[in-house]
């Protein structure tokens, strides 16, 4: 008997595809820095200008992953590709501010392809092999860190107007490649024909909103630090462009490879105790993180006693690859929620989940900018992720204790309790 190997020449093609779009989704991660350096920019200013591809990457998911749902996830991806070509080609010939912003929402379309990709890959696959599949798939992220492997180099040679030129053209090598090595099922389309105001129904379930509450914390905060990390590295510790992307990726890899781990995790011990799990990981790394470069005086009976405190290069990218690991787990484990509850409407879900993510990626590098230009305190970024992990933590608990606890309290079935069939 013959094996389909389609199920693996789409999961490897698919996720090709997605490291490359996520690697130009995050390329004013290290292109911003020349570009800030050109045009004068202030923290907001630069937060904003490496936010803004997030944005538009955020809004289309939803539809992204409706029209996946209708139409097929290979045409859409394809289609998608190329339309993000031009806009990246043309970044190289800004010379202002605000065509830099216009650019950047039309090369974000290329974040998008997440919510096309996962439906698209997942019914591929039986739910017993679902979550790995998703994981390995998800594991695209890690073009976050290819981008600031690649991208200091490429600057270094051609300036950073070759940047833009060279991923254009890996863009639609990219996209030829995932239309030759992929293939359609007719039997994986939505045959509902929902408009799309009824598959936004979805938003009524509760569920819903806890799942993008979660996806905000483990992939918007993932977004938001890798594109703040590399800025970060070269104003608090004064490491070269190079050196900065480097340790950057010490963070941006193991956030996107190891996503397909989480994916084994979740399908062995389930998606609540491996969320629960991220959560808690990530909150005691924040703390630590969260503590600013401190100089104190303290008076002895010898004298005085002078002290620094302070994370040194080592120990903070020793913790950022932990809280790395941490959220690639966290990612692959809400959306493994989602398609053990939404086996029939992953696209219109995973939209709306990855919406709010993307949201989370666009509004959290801004924020961190905002309250550098306000504080002066480099780590004030990690005061407001870990107070995000707070709320996280707390919504969870008493989202899920009510369920826990309801077994325990049903009554026994007696004569004239008739038992229902579940639902």
């Amino acid at each position: 008997m013959s094996t389909d190997r389609r199920p693996l020449a789409v999961l490897v093609s698919s996720t090709f595809a997605f490291t490359i779009c996520f690697a130009i989704w995050m390329m004013f991660a290290v292109l911003g820095i020349p570009i800030k350096a050109k045009l004068g920019l202030n923290e907001t200013e630069f937060g904003l200008l490496v936010a803004t591809p997030v944005l538009s990457g955020a809004l289309v998911r939803v539809p992204l992953g409706i029209w996946t749902d209708r139409y097929g996830g290979r045409i859409v991806f394809f289609t998608l590709m190329l339309a993000c070509a031009l806009p990246i080609y043309l970044i190289g010939y800004a010379t202002q501010y605000w065509q830099f912003l216009v650019l950047g929402l039309f090369v974000g379309l290329a974040g998008g392809s997440f919510s096309v990709g996962t439906p698209y890959v997942a019914r591929w696959f039986g739910k017993e092999r679902r979550g790995l599949a998703m994981g390995i798939f998800g594991a695209g992220n890690s073009g976050s860190a290819l981008t600031k492997f690649v991208a200091p180099a490429i600057i270094a040679a051609l300036g950073w107007q070759g940047l833009p030129t060279v991923y254009a053209i890996v863009m639609v090598a990219t996209a030829l490649l995932f239309w030759f090595g992929t293939y359609s099922d007719p039997a994986h389309k939505s045959a509902s024909g929902e408009s799309f105001a009824a598959q936004m129904r979805v938003l009524k379930d509760p569920r819903v909103w806890r799942y993008c509450q979660y996806y905000s914390v483990v992939f918007g905060g993932y977004v938001a630090l890798a594109l703040w990390m590399t800025k970060y590295y070269v104003g608090e510790y004064g490491f070269g462009l190079k050196q900065a992307a480097l340790l950057a990726a010490c963070f941006s890899l193991p956030g996107g490879v190891l996503r397909a781990l989480g994916g084994w995790i979740s399908d062995r011990f389930g998606a609540h105790k491996v969320t629960w799990y991220v959560m808690w990981v990530c909150w005691v790394c924040f703390f630590i993180l969260s503590y600013p470069q401190t100089t104190m005086t303290v008076k002895t009976v010898t004298g005085p006693l002078d002290l620094h405190l302070g994370l040194g290069p080592v120990t903070f990218t020793s913790l950022l690859f932990v809280v790395g690991v941490a959220m690639a787990i966290g990612k692959a484990s809400v959306f493994r929620f989602i398609a053990d509850d939404y086996s029939d409407n992953i696209g219109a879900v995973s939209g709306v989940v990855g919406l709010a993510g993307g949201l989370g990626g666009f509004v959290l590098p801004i924020l961190f900018g905002a309250i550098l230009d306000v504080t002066g305190i480099r780590s004030s970024a990690f005061m407001l992720l870990y107070g995000a992990v707070c709320v996280s933590l707390v919504w969870m608990h008493f989202s899920f204790k009510p369920q826990a606890a309801t077994p325990a309290r049903a009554p026994a079935p007696g004569p004239a309790t008739p038992l229902r069939k579940a639902a």
